[in-house]
């Protein structure tokens, strides 16, 4: 009798393209399956506005997947992103009442306490990462199990969401007749694929362009220092080209993708391209410097948006390991030399790594975040054993 094989699938439910991605673990390592990937509907400003179309598109990704797989899959791990996503930072403190030897369920209890701030209207909690702790008022401590202490505190980064864009999008993944497994920041899911965890601890960020959102993630000495959503996507850069060049949203994308570039000095004065024809004018040319002028100008803004985020947690001088760009708007020709230019650190654009026979037309930062929804999927699903005899919330993140 064949053994069930383990199946981890990630879905990443873009603006754009709904994707998903189907591993499996073998001997330790795991290896692809299959993959889906059809455009999107129902989203507009990275809000969900059609729930039906949203699960049409959920439906047909996971069933090309599934078909390319050869395997049904019952559950994802689904990513979350937008501007309703925020990060902030948590604290708590508990008295163990004389000094003795700190728990498992000591540690369990000071996060809980962390993970229970006062939140607004429409928040819920979406994921809380562990930083470090204070043990008798000496900071610095990654684990304080088995260390002597009559306290414990406990600071901790929370990742919240509007609750209502949240259980539309569980919603809609369980009328595709699938469960979730976890539901995951689409950024925090892009670094899980393409950053050695030994990179983390350097100082390293990652920003994922998507569409209609970008999503940050700020890691020192491997701990969350910052999550945050930013208003500047791919679709700027599309329509600042639509608006400047005075044609259709869908002609600008591809003007974007075949000529565009964020550095206009490599472009020579005297090259030029010709524009597509619409109702309002024939074909004519445009100057290719100027069109990757307009989209360096934004890519500046967007990257200086990046600086300001890491001027808030003390980063700016900090990210020794650098910064990683994933998204469809990584693809951008020249957005890393850009992002070098304006944070003054290196920057490369992040690959899924660490996944046997993974396809050579998937090496794209497009489907980065995917990748790293599944095998955040397997992550989970190789840890229920750990979780059956109780190990915790710090057990769970902590490796």
């Amino acid at each position: 009798m064949n053994q069930k094989p383990f199946l981890a699938a990630g879905l990443d439910a873009g603006s754009t393209h709904t994707r998903c991605v189907i591993l499996t673990l073998e001997d330790l390592r795991l290896r692809f399956l299959g993959y889906g990937d059809v455009p999107s509907s129902g989203w507009a400003k990275s809000r969900i506005v059609d729930h039906q179309a949203l699960t049409g598109c959920i439906l047909q990704s996971v069933q090309h997947a599934e078909g390319m797989a050869r395997h049904l899959v019952e559950t994802v791990t689904v990513g979350c992103g937008g501007l309703t996503v925020r990060g902030a930072n948590t604290r708590s403190r508990i008295d163990l009442g004389r000094p003795r030897e700190i728990e498992q369920r000591d540690v369990n209890r000071c996060l809980d306490r962390a993970s229970r701030p006062a939140l607004q209207e429409d928040r819920m909690i979406l994921q809380l990462f562990p930083q470090d702790f204070v043990v008798d008022d000496h900071p610095g401590h990654r684990d304080p199990r088995k260390m002597l202490a009559s306290c414990v505190e406990a600071n901790a980064h929370l990742i919240t969401v509007s609750t209502q864009e949240h259980t539309s999008l569980v919603g809609a993944v369980n009328q595709a007749h699938l469960g979730v497994d976890e539901s995951v920041f689409e950024a925090l899911a892009a670094g899980y694929a393409s950053v050695l965890p030994e990179d983390r601890r350097e100082g390293l960020a990652v920003v994922d362009i998507g569409a209609q959102s970008t999503e940050l993630v700020v890691y020192y000495d491997d701990a969350l220092q910052l999550a945050t959503s930013l208003p500047i996507c791919g679709d700027h850069f599309t329509r600042d080209l639509a608006h400047f060049l005075r044609i259709s949203y869908e002609d600008a994308v591809m003007v974007k993708e075949i000529y565009g570039s964020a550095i206009a000095a490599h472009t020579s004065s005297n090259s030029f391209i010709e524009l597509p024809a619409n109702e309002r004018c024939e074909t004519r040319e445009a100057s290719r410097r100027r069109i990757n002028e307009t989209i360096e100008i934004r890519a500046e803004e967007l990257f200086r948006m990046v600086a300001h985020e890491l001027s808030r947690v003390g980063m700016e001088r900090s990210l020794t390991s650098g910064l990683v760009l994933t998204g469809a708007g990584a693809r951008l020709y020249g957005m890393c030399d850009v992002a070098e230019r304006v944070l003054d650190c290196q920057a490369r654009i992040g690959l899924p790594v660490g996944i046997k026979d993974w396809p050579e037309e998937l090496n794209d930062p497009s489907w980065t975040v995917c990748a790293g929804l599944a095998m955040y999927s397997a992550r989970l699903r190789t840890q229920v054993d750990l979780e059956r005899q109780s190990i915790g919330l710090l057990g769970r993140i902590l490796r």
